[in-house]
């Protein structure tokens, strides 16, 4: 019931039924198709994850895991950090949007070769003595080619326009998922999984080009500035840090596992995450939609955008205890019922590792604010410590407490990262307090008394 009433209130104050570009009733829409390409996704992945993971055993999938999560440490800077900044340049400046496009898109191109020989070089120095690492590692990094392709699903939701880029995933993930069940059924070996994983990033960069082309824009009117590359580098170096932060300490974990305790801890490590995680895309699902409306308030009206923001707060944590509660008190019966016997350690790392979903939200949220407020090299500064709490607590206790000591060592820099850090300027402060009241579920409280009293 508050979740339902607290999106109500934020949309409703937000925006009025007809307001401009960004109506309420295009906000809901497009949420709601975010929503249905993230479930639809969500629900494929984890059906023929449970079945891939069943199908490989915990040394196979852990070595599958170990490829997945080590390109995905590099793949951040072939993101750039950018994102956040299309939406609000294309927004603020509609008739250079081609620039926008065109320049980022140079951008990330240029980056991610230079990522792909990195990861590659990188895994020969990590396993020198294992090809089928070599291999997996090779395959799934030639997605980093095709990463530069994700500007133009950018571009659909700074026009509030998600409809057209989630058919387009959906459609070859579908495929997909159909060819890996026939990989499973025809007992294939692991390296056909890799290549069909790189085939469907491929394709979903087709199917966005074509999207594309179908609301009647064009690559032409795409046009490259070396000045603007600049002045992006400039401004976003530090969302590129912060970008790369938070992959190490999403990911370094299993790399670490894979390097300290071998593949089997990380594929019994990487069945409690996948669930742990696959909540992840409520709150960019909801922010990517919000994102273009609170910066059009922000201009409009401060006081009432200081509003929405806590608001924004409220929301997340009131979505993601939906989430922790549940999941932390049923975490060893769901694994051993989706996975089997064999995965059943993963139980208890899930109870802990699921409760980093509050500080994901909240710091999702934070994102835009740090945007607007030309705050990022102070997000910057909050990752980079986050990530080298959580290296240096796996460091202590992977050794002493397994995948236990990881999924811990995620959950306290995941807290100082997105929340406690924030206290420490006098610039996030006042955010660092929207955060408590939000966690403390004061509005919540308030609301309740009021509901009585009435």
């Amino acid at each position: 019931m508050f979740l339902v009433e607290w999106w109500s209130r934020l949309t409703r104050n937000a925006l009025s039924p007809t307001q401009g570009s960004y109506s309420l009733h295009r906000l809901i829409g497009n949420t709601g198709w975010l929503f249905a390409d993230r479930v639809f996704a969500m629900g494929l992945n984890i059906l023929i994850g449970i079945w891939l993971a069943r199908y490989l055993g915990p040394d196979q999938y852990g070595l599958y895991s170990y490829a997945l999560a080590f390109v995905a440490l590099f793949s951040t800077l072939a993101a750039l950090g950018l994102d956040g900044v299309i939406v609000r340049d294309i927004v603020n400046a509609p008739a250079s949007s081609g620039e926008t496009l065109g320049t980022i898109f140079g951008m990330k191109l240029v980056v991610s070769l230079a990522a792909l020989g990195v990861v590659i070089g990188g895994i020969f120095w990590a396993r020198p003595t294992e090809p089928l690492a070599h291999w997996l590692v090779a395959i799934t990094a030639l997605t980093l080619i095709f990463k530069p392709f994700d500007v133009i699903d950018i571009w659909f939701q700074s026009q509030i326009q998600a409809r057209a880029a989630v058919l387009a995933r959906n459609l070859v993930l579908a495929m997909s998922t159909a060819v890996k069940v026939g990989l499973i059924l025809t007992a294939a070996p692991l390296l056909a999984f890799a290549w069909v994983g790189t085939a469907e990033v491929a394709l979903i960069a087709v199917g966005l080009a074509l999207s594309y082309i179908v609301q009647r824009q064009t690559f032409a009117a795409w046009r490259f500035s070396r000045a603007r590359a600049l002045n992006l580098l400039r401004e976003c170096w530090p969302l590129i840090i912060a970008g790369l932060s938070v992959t190490i300490y999403m990911r370094i974990d299993q790399v670490m596992l894979g390097q300290m305790l071998g593949d089997k801890a990380v594929g019994i490590y990487s069945v409690a995450t996948r669930i742990s995680e696959m909540g992840y895309f409520i709150p960019m699902a909801v922010m990517s939609s919000l994102a273009p409306a609170l910066i059009e308030i922000r201009k409009a009206d401060r006081a009432r955008y200081d509003v929405q923001i806590q608001r924004v707060f409220n929301l997340m944590v009131l979505l993601a205890l939906a989430i922790t509660i549940p999941g932390s008190l049923l975490a060893t019966p769901v694994v051993s019922m989706l996975f089997g016997v064999r995965y059943v350690e993963a139980g208890a790392i899930l109870a802990v590792h699921i409760w980093a979903t509050l500080f994901v939200f909240l710091g999702v949220a934070q994102s835009t604010w740090d945007i607007n407020e030309g705050l990022t090299r102070y997000g910057l500064l909050r990752t980079v410590i986050g990530a080298g709490i959580n290296v240096l607590m796996n460091i202590v206790l992977i050794p002493i407490m397994g995948g236990l000591g990881a999924a811990l060592s995620t959950l306290i820099s995941q807290a100082f990262s997105a929340c406690l850090l924030n206290m420490v300027s006098p610039l996030t402060r006042k955010i660092f307090w929207r955060q408590m009241r939000a966690l403390l579920l004061i509005d919540v409280m308030l609301r309740v008394i009021r509901y009585k009293v009435t």
